[in-house]
Parts: C-alpha cells; sequence; structure tokens
C-alpha cells in the first residue's frame, strides 16, 4: 500500500490481542488533557511570496508557505515526530528483552510441550503453539501498545477514539493476527520441517505469496472491518478526479472515501489493492479540511504510484528485502541454537519453539535495515510527487497538503534524520518540488 501521508489505519493484520490491566486504562483515560488545537486552518491561503511573478523564487515562495506554520505547532510536530525516533529504539529493546525472557525462562518449551499433549497432529500443534504466544506477546507487551496507541496519539491531538472503540479495534486487528498467523506460522514450520536445506527459499516465498494475498484482500475484505469505505458522489469533488485519471489512461469509474475521522484527525488518501481491487481512496479528514486543488494534488499522487507500477516494483523490491530477511534467518538461527539451544530447550529450527529467537532475529534484521526501507518507500514517494505536480497542475495544493502533513511529521529535519526516518520526503522538501515546479510551468501573465 502507498500512501501520501502516513495512513491512519487504526490496526493491521499483526496488531495484538490487548486483554490486560483493562480496568487500570479505563480509570486513567479520563485525566486525558483535551487535545491542543493544531493551529494550522484547514484552507491554507497561497502566501503572496508564492504568487506567480516575473521574478518568481522557489525558495522564497517555500519559506513563506513554511512561515504559515504557527510556532506552537511546528514545535509540537517536531515533539511528535522526534518521540517517534525514540519509540522506534524502545520497541526494538523491550521486544528484544520479552523474546529472551520467554527463552531463558523456559516459557517458549513450556508452550511446545503443551500443544505437544495436547495433539499429534503436526500443523496444529503448531498453530497452538502460535495462539500461546501470541496472548503472552499481548499481555506483556499490552502497557506500551497503550501508551504508543491511545494515550500518546491523544496528547497530541491525533486521535478521536475513546477508549472502548480504539479497543474494539484493536481487538479486530488481534483476531485477524491470530487467524493469519497461525496459518503462516503452520505453513512456514511444515516447510522447515520437510526441506531442512532449503526451507528459507521456499519460506520466502510463500511469505511473499502471504503478503500479496493480504494485498489482495486488504482494501476489499480488511479495510471495511474497521471503517466505511463508500463511493464519493460530490460531483465537484469527483468529475476533476475522474477527467485526471481518463487523461492519464487510469482505468478509474469511482473515488471513494473512508470515514477516517472516527479514529484520527490526521489527513490521508492511498492507493491499494492489485488487480480489479485497486481502489484510490481518501479519508473524510481530506474532504472536510482540503481545498479542491489540495485533493486534486493528492489524487494526482496516488494515480501516479499506479501509472508507475510502484505496487508492483514495491512487492518486487520487498520481495528481494524478504529472501535476504530469510537468509539471514536461517544462519543466524543456526548459530545461536548451537550456542544456546540446550539451554533453551529448542530441539532445532523445526521446533515451534524456536519462535521467540524468529521473532528477536527478524525485529534486529528489520531494525537495522530501517534506512533502507524507509528509502525504498520515499523514493517511490518522491516519484509520485512528481507525476502528480504534472498531472494535476496544482502546486500550492501540493503545498498545502505538505503543510497538513506537518501536523504530526517534522517539516525541515536533517539531511542524514531524514534519510533514516523518513519514509516520505520532507514536507520541506515537498514545498519546494512544488515551488519549482511551479516556477517553471507557470509563469506570471
Amino acid at each position: 500500500m502507498r500512501h501520501f501521508v502516513v495512513n491512519g489505519a487504526p490496526a493491521s493484520a499483526g496488531s495484538v490481542l490487548r486483554v490486560a490491566v483493562i480496568v487500570f486504562v479505563f480509570a486513567t483515560s479520563a485525566l486525558l488533557a483535551s487535545p491542543p488545537p493544531s493551529g494550522i486552518p484547514n484552507q491554507i491561503p497561497v502566501p503572496p511570496a508564492a504568487q506567480p511573478s516575473a521574478h518568481f523564487d522557489p525558495q522564497a515562495a517555500t519559506e513563506a508557505y513554511l512561515a504559515l506554520i504557527p510556532p506552537a505547532a511546528k514545535a509540537r510536530s517536531d515533539a511528535y515526530f522526534e518521540g517517534g525516533y525514540w519509540l522506534l529504539l524502545w520497541d526494538f529493546l523491550y521486544g528484544a528483552i520479552v523474546a529472551l525472557l520467554i527463552l531463558n525462562l523456559g516459557w517458549s518449551a513450556a508452550m511446545r510441550d503443551f500443544a505437544e499433549r495436547i495433539t499429534r497432529i503436526g500443523p496444529l500443534r503448531t498453530a497452538i503453539y502460535w495462539i500461546e504466544y501470541f496472548l503472552l506477546i499481548a499481555v506483556v507487551t499490552f502497557p506500551l501498545s497503550v501508551y504508543e496507541g491511545y494515550f500518546r496519539e491523544h496528547k497530541y491531538g491525533m486521535a478521536t477514539q475513546t477508549f472502548g472503540p480504539w479497543f474494539g479495534d484493536q481487538l479486530k486487528g488481534a483476531l485477524l493476527g491470530l487467524i493469519f498467523g497461525a496459518v503462516l506460522t503452520a505453513a512456514l514450520f511444515g516447510i522447515v520441517r520437510k526441506l531442512p536445506r532449503t526451507w528459507w527459499i521456499w519460506g520466502a516465498l510463500v511469505t511473499f505469496a502471504f503478503l500479496l494475498f493480504v494485498q489482495l484482500i486488504g482494501p476489499v475484505y480488511i479495510v471495511p472491518m474497521f471503517n466505511k469505505v463508500t463511493r464519493l458522489n460530490d460531483p465537484k469533488i469527483t468529475e476533476p478526479i475522474l477527467r485526471m485519471a481518463r487523461a492519464n489512461s487510469i482505468p478509474v469509474n469511482d473515488v471513494y472515501q473512508i470515514d477516517a475521522s472516527r479514529q484520527t484527525t490526521r489527513m490521508s488518501a492511498n492507493v491499494s489493492g492489485i488487480g480489479n481491487t485497486m481502489r484510490i481512496t481518501l479519508n473524510d479528514n481530506l474532504l472536510h479540511r482540503g481545498s479542491p486543488e489540495e485533493i486534486q494534488a493528492v489524487m494526482g499522487h496516488e494515480m501516479g504510484h499506479y501509472v508507475l507500477d510502484h505496487i508492483y516494483i514495491g512487492l518486487l523490491e520487498f520481495g528481494i528485502i524478504i529472501v535476504i530477511w530469510f537468509a539471514a534467518l536461517r544462519w543466524s538461527l543456526d548459530w545461536a541454537l548451537a550456542r544456546w539451544g540446550a539451554k533453551w530447550r529448542v530441539h532445532g529450527i523445526g521446533d515451534t519453539a524456536v519462535l521467540p529467537l524468529v521473532a528477536l532475529v527478524s525485529s534486529l534484521f528489520f531494525f537495522i535495515l530501517t534506512p533502507v526501507t524507509n528509502t525504498i518507500i520515499r523514493t517511490q514517494e518522491r516519484e509520485a510527487d512528481m507525476y502528480g505536480l504534472n498531472a494535476a497542475r496544482q502546486p500550492d495544493g501540493a503545498a498545502q497538503a505538505a503543510i497538513h502533513l506537518g501536523e504530526y511529521r517534522k517539516m525541515s529535519p536533517g539531511r542524514v534524520e531524514e534519510w533514516i526516518f523518513f519514509d516520505h520526503p520532507s514536507g520541506r522538501n515537498r514545498i519546494l518540488a512544488a515551488m519549482r515546479w511551479k516556477g517553471e510551468n507557470l509563469p506570471a501573465k
């Protein structure tokens, strides 16, 4: 899935069950302060320095747009986004500690023994172990999950749900994770046991096929579990978008909207799905707050993802990463089990009790790979930005969208900071690109 801005989706297939300390959360949720207003207006004017003129300066126009962001709003956005850097680290360290504790305390081996006492059927044993492991991880990570997904989002004014509806969405995501995870885990361990030498190759292929399947069914079957998706019937909005689609040979007959405002204040749009399930969707926050020019700019960006085949290219790129990931798993698991396998009572890679070690190695792999994966996505987003500018011809709309993105994403990071942590171009760079396009394509009359 590709997004113009960070998607505010409430949950995913990998979400975990939040089943502990509910009384504590309900009691303390009433203590949340009202979210501060962003200070960024819904309708963002075109500043004088960004108006077409004989001496149009893209850099000056960019600075003029950035000056429209109130200092308090900028400080809040920077604090929110920079706090995410630390959460990336703490999430990794916390997960690593949990995995090591489960292995060293013998809990993983005990869960495997319990599954083996229940049934002799291999895939069913694996599924039972997965359920045990899933629920255990849900309990021990619950406090951190609630802080990150609920309290922190409310603190910075990003969330709109009370705890009950939020928790309900987490349960839905957890149920999906429980079902999909059981199926995938059983399939992968079956491959390991039957193909002990080449399991990592076949495992990577099965994992890729699974992700492809989720991408295929997501827009039609998964997204509606969390949000209402409807066709947008406002001709003032849809007609310019559909004209743009036809002009760019995009076989789209409808534009969809999603009621994201029930969960978040973020404005977003995305292109998702594959083949007949592909959809271009914008959320109702964008509809209610964005100008027509802004909406057209965002939709031009999303059409860029379609025309440039970013979904398929992204699948290929991440397919390569999956193969490398499984190769790293093969080496790492063999090495670790040779040293500590007896202590953990893990009998080999085909033993389901190895799963916490798989989680530990995988989290380390993707933690280290963060700049690489972010760069892959950011490159495609930059390409879609440029396509959108040429398709929609709304540079000021693109600048307005970048400013609204600045409500929760740092606008002016350093170069290294952007390379490591940003999966989209920074707001400053997006506005500058739009103003450069404007200077070259829309001269003063």
